[in-house]
């Protein structure tokens, strides 16, 4: 069956084909080295050949396989089209570059729409779909800031970004060592640890219940700007200061959240383990946790970010000439734009697989439940 689903998308794009075509040149005339008119066609073709194509395709994935070759074509035609003049971009190249992110969109749509049967395609298909749509902010923000010649000390574009990552590695690694590997590790194990654990002494005894959890909401509401030059004077310049700040950042979600969890199971659930004669810890160990396992979860998710967050932030207000904070404070006095977007997209980095291999441990872990079977689904 031919999948000749109308799509707006490709009707929008084709039509900012037809609008750029009737206004070109694409670049201004004090460009140096102007964008021939070969490739502004070469560009408008890719874009409404490959989109009108698509429709033409006996399945989803021919038809997004075409739409993601014009639309990633195109793209990177225009973008080393405006290499060498960058701010001298008209109308018809912002509309060329819209034309093809629409055509990415439909691309993502067609994708999403697919139901692979194999596990292995329902991966594949589960990184593809992000790994586009995380491309294509990329695409824009570098199309953008050459075509419109943002100031570089505004945003660089990730083409510098990734050229100082390239350039900075040995620094890079021992910022991530430092504030990462030491302070954020430690401080997040610890934090995490002890709140569970201070949990199941508030589950056990009412009193520190009623006593802890007003504490840990007034607490979690504490300034970080205000605790880490605190804990700086009380545990020094290195890393133990700012995993200190790390520890309290995490005690308290950890608590709230386990304490939240451990009270999920139902009543009759709770009647069952009893005419079972199970004593307390029987009935935590084999019915309560197990429950709460959903929440705690959702704790060490959360903690992993609040953990890096943390130690980044804990590191303006002192430390040795090594780490993530101290970095990004220091190169934006030099006005170093494109070292402080290296350092955040090494954080941004480093978080983003600090959650996912929580939320692969969770899976792993709580597979029985209904929000993880679902998922599976």
């Amino acid at each position: 069956m031919m999948n000749s689903k109308p799509s707006w998308q490709v009707a929008l794009a084709v039509l900012l084909c037809a609008v750029a075509m009737a206004t070109m040149p694409m670049l201004a005339a004090e460009a140096t080295a102007p964008m021939s008119r070969g490739t502004t066609s070469l560009v408008i073709g890719l874009i409404a050949l490959s989109g009108v194509a698509s429709f033409a395709m006996f399945s989803g994935i021919a038809s997004a396989a075409v739409l993601f070759v014009g639309a990633h074509g195109a793209a990177w035609l225009l973008i080393a089209g405006i290499a060498g003049n960058e701010g001298m971009a008209r109308l018809p190249y912002f509309l060329l570059l819209a034309a093809a992110w629409l055509l990415a969109w439909r691309c993502v749509a067609v994708l999403s729409a697919i139901r692979p049967v194999s596990k292995q395609a329902r991966t594949l298909l589960r990184l593809l779909i992000p790994a586009i749509f995380g491309a294509w902010i990329l695409i824009i923000w570098e199309g953008v800031t050459r075509g419109a010649g943002v100031p570089f000390i505004l945003l660089p574009p990730p083409s510098a970004i990734a050229a100082r990552i390239a350039a900075s590695l040995p620094t890079l690694a021992a910022d991530v060592r430092q504030t990462i590997f030491k302070a954020v590790l430690f401080g997040y194990i610890v934090g995490c640890a002890s709140g569970f654990v201070v949990a199941i002494l508030a589950d056990r005894v009412p009193f520190l219940r009623r006593g802890l959890l007003p504490i840990g909401n007034m607490v979690s509401a504490l300034p970080i700007i205000g605790v880490a030059p605190i804990m700086v004077i009380w545990f020094g310049f290195e890393w133990q200061s700012k995993a200190a700040v790390v520890i309290i950042m995490t005690f308290f979600p950890m608590l709230v959240n386990t304490v939240a969890g451990l009270a999920a199971s139902g009543h009759m659930e709770r009647d069952l383990m009893r005419t079972y004669a199970s004593n307390y810890w029987q009935t935590l160990f084999k019915l309560r946790l197990p429950a709460a396992a959903p929440f705690i979860f959702n704790a060490l998710k959360i903690n992993s970010t609040l953990a890096l967050i943390g130690a980044i932030v804990a590191e303006f207000f002192g430390t040795p000439i090594v780490g993530m904070g101290f970095r990004i404070s220091t190169e934006i006095g030099r006005m170093n734009v494109d070292m402080v977007w290296a350092e955040i997209a090494v954080a941004a980095l480093a978080g983003s697989v600090f959650y996912g291999v929580v939320a692969l441990i969770e899976r792993a872990t709580t597979f029985w439940h209904p929000s993880v079977r679902g998922g599976r689904a």
